[in-house]
Formats: structure tokens, sequence, C-alpha cells
């Protein structure tokens, strides 16, 4: 089994496990090379500072203590005790190269610890996901990068949660997200990375253009890691929360997850082989 060199977290938002009705080649081929759920479940409240938050900082909402005008007016403390993915990784090696990318600013300013190091930009969908495949070409060595595409919400919001055309910017994310593989494709450093593709929340549950209810609809995600140790073709059958993607990314990169956390890291994703 190779070694995973770095990790990389696409995030969907407002695509709950939808994707399952439209075209995606791209979240197909990684699926078809990893493991999927499409019963995985989100944060309660189902709100994106809520549940970005806890992907990044391993711990529920009521711990963590983000919402979204939180992260839109302040910075998240350097000091809590959830440190987040990315200060794990900056306190275990201060020369690591670390990155996110998000088409919603809030989680640059205010999920994200400030001032460890984190080279982050926001910018629309298409922009970002040509931004992304810029820096890859030319930082392939990073340890963790974090992007987030938002037309899906956008999109559910505008006109409805797993309707034609919340399908159709499903669509159109895939294609972003093919622009990113693509990149580590041509950096040589697509099969010795861990890829994780989620979503962090569904919607049209209690309200057809909203989330934020504990409704299936709202509460339900879809969860993809491919990668070095991943048995190719796996539907993971154990359940699986937002939450435990920290500890997947800790066990990746050979971190120490925080005592703090709640994550936990899925018994079998890796197989009994683990990761070297």
């Amino acid at each position: 089994m190779g070694v995973i060199k770095r990790v990389v977290i696409i995030g969907w938002d407002g695509a709950g496990n939808f994707v399952q009705a439209a075209s995606t080649p791209h979240l197909d081929r990684l699926i078809s090379r990893g493991a999927v759920s499409f019963d995985a479940q989100t944060a309660s409240p189902t709100i994106s500072a809520e549940c970005w938050g806890a992907l990044m900082h391993g711990v529920s909402p009521d711990k963590h203590g983000l919402t979204n005008s939180k992260a839109e007016k302040q910075l998240f403390p350097e000091d809590s005790p959830y440190p987040s993915i990315f200060r794990i990784a900056r306190e275990a090696d201060t020369s690591v190269k670390l990155a996110s990318f998000s088409a919603w600013e809030p989680i640059n300013y205010g999920i994200i610890e400030p001032n460890i190091g984190v080279h982050k930009v926001s910018m629309p969908d298409r922009e970002i996901a040509l931004a992304t495949a810029d820096y890859i070409s030319n930082h392939s060595d990073f340890q963790l990068l974090y992007v987030h595409l938002d037309l899906p919400d956008i999109a559910g919001h505008k006109h409805g949660y797993n309707t034609p055309e919340q399908l159709r910017s499903i669509e159109e994310t895939d294609t972003n997200t093919g622009v990113i593989l693509d990149a580590l494709e041509q950096a040589n450093a697509l099969n010795d990375s861990l890829i994780i593709v989620v979503s962090d929340h569904g919607g049209g549950g209690e309200v057809d253009t909203d989330h934020g209810s504990d409704h299936p609809l709202d509460k339900t995600i879809f969860w993809v890691a491919a990668g070095p140790g991943i048995e190719p073709g796996t539907t993971i059958s154990e359940p699986i929360v937002i939450t435990d993607t920290a500890a997947v990314v800790a066990h990746a990169l050979g971190l120490a997850a925080p005592v703090s956390w709640e994550a936990k890291l899925p018994r079998h994703l890796f197989g009994t082989a683990g990761v070297e």
C-alpha cells in the first residue's frame, strides 16, 4: 500500500445526497477507486457554518460554537480547545503547506483559524476551481488542501433542492471538481493523495428552498474518500457523520487527533492495513 502524501477535501455545499440523481462522471470516477456513503449524516442544525465547522474542528456545533453570522464577523479563537484540522497540521510541522480555496468567504475568515499560515483564497466557484488547479501545479508538495464549491446550495435556495435546476448545478460542480482532479493528475499527485468529497447538508426537508431542520432530506449527505489504503469500489456500511472527516484527515496525515474531538475514524475505511 502506498503512503498518503497529502489530503484534499472538496466540499459541495448543499448537495446532500442528491448527487445520485445527477450526471457526475468525475465523482463517479473517485467512487470507483474509493469508498462511498450516500447515507452519511451531517451536524445539527443543518446550516453551513455549523456543518463545515464540524468537519474542520471535529466536534458538534454546540462545542465549536460557529454560526453563519459568527463566521462572517468573528475570527475563530486560536486557543480554542477544538482545533481545526489545519491547526493540528500546523502545530505538528511549521513548514508544511496548507491551503483553503472557498467560494463562501466566511470559511476562510471565521471557521479556519487566522495566523496559522493557511494560504486562503475566496472567489466564485469556477474561478476557485481554476485557482486551485494553478496552486496545485505550483505547490504539489502541499499537505492539506480544502476547496469549497457553492453552486448547489445557491441553486437549491433559488429553485429548490433535488430539482432539475439544482441537479444541473451539481453537474457543473462535478465539472469544476474535474478541473481540480486533472490538476492533481498532471502534477503526478493524484495516486498518493487522499481525496475526500463531501456535502455539508441537503435541503428541501421542511421548506423546498431551505435547510436547517433534522429532516432526512436536510440531514443526509454523501461522503466519498479515495486514496492509498482504501479498497476501490467500497460502500461504507457503518454510520459516518461529517464530524468524522476530521479524524480521517488526522489519521491519513499521521497526526494525533486531539482528545477533545468527537470525530471517530470509521473502523474499516482503510481496511486492516491502516495508513503508513
